[in-house]
């Protein structure tokens, strides 16, 4: 399958827009899972979480800063192993945030795609149209670039106004667009936190992918959201969750309460399409 493709069977096949994102903390992690050694912890909960939540999302998004600062880039891997073999219509998005050219943009692609098997992988699009050649050249796989991002920070550079009014998020998002994606491999990031500005980017990229952060825990506009970024067929958005569902319970009862948030979350989401 082309990224693209892989997106639209993503979305059709499980029946949901959600995506689950993995940011373990090892305060927060259930007794159940806790009383292990870190690596043992982290893998048990985040599997867990996995399996308790794939029948009602159609994507996962490991953070690899939450696996790399506790040395624990080999339980990613066998996270990300365990994603592919057991849940293979999800998408498998690693949050990484990378941005370099020539060779250091190479290692990162392989990084991603080779090491952790990962589907997509966020990069920051700062550095332009060559720090993200050596990912597109993996045909099949794809990237969703930093675009308005939830944090309140992002104004600092993506609200610049450019030369004739364009803000410079739009301007990233018509890059994106009209210029990177030659292959159908390129979607943006774009926060819940700031749904008129969603609009915006989804007028200018009708046919974009877009990994949606900021509900749940950041607060982000769930409906708003939704009606702001779906495309045409009332898809084009991987909406992701992460604290709120990860850390639902922190009894022994953490992966049914992950399980019930994540398919109220996917109801919500459902419901949000059909207004």
């Amino acid at each position: 399958m082309t990224f693209k493709e892989r997106c639209q069977w993503a979305w059709q096949k499980n029946q949901s827009l959600l995506c689950v994102g993995l940011d373990p903390e090892p305060g927060r992690l259930p007794r159940s899972c806790a009383n292990n050694q870190l690596n043992v912890a982290v893998e048990l909960f985040c599997m867990g979480i996995v399996d308790a939540t794939a029948p009602y999302c159609c994507a996962f998004k490991p953070q690899i800063a939450h696996f790399a600062a506790l040395g624990l880039e080999s339980t990613l891997e066998s996270i990300c192993r365990h994603i592919k073999a057991t849940h293979p219509d999800h998408l498998l998005i690693l949050d990484a945030k990378r941005g370099d050219i020539g060779s250091t943009a190479r290692n990162y692609a392989k990084e991603a795609f080779e090491r952790y098997c990962a589907d997509a992988v966020t990069l920051s699009p700062y550095m332009g149209g060559d720090s993200l050649s050596p990912f597109l050249d993996f045909q099949d796989k794809g990237i969703f670039l930093l675009c308005r991002t939830s944090n309140p920070g992002g104004d600092d550079l993506q609200m610049l106004a450019l030369e004739g009014g364009e803000r410079l998020f739009e301007r990233v998002a018509r890059l994106a667009n009209e210029h990177w994606n030659h292959s159908g491999q390129v979607g943006l990031v774009v926060g819940a936190t700031y749904p008129a500005e969603l609009a915006k980017v989804r007028a200018i990229a009708p046919d974009l992918p877009l990994l949606v952060p900021g509900i749940g825990a950041q607060g982000g506009d769930l409906n708003g959201a939704v009606t702001a970024g779906r495309d045409a067929n009332r898809q084009g958005l991987f909406i992701n969750s992460s604290r709120a569902i990860l850390y639902a319970s922190g009894q022994d009862d953490w992966a049914q309460r992950a399980s019930d948030v994540a398919h109220e979350t996917r109801d919500a989401i459902a419901a949000s399409l059909i207004i």
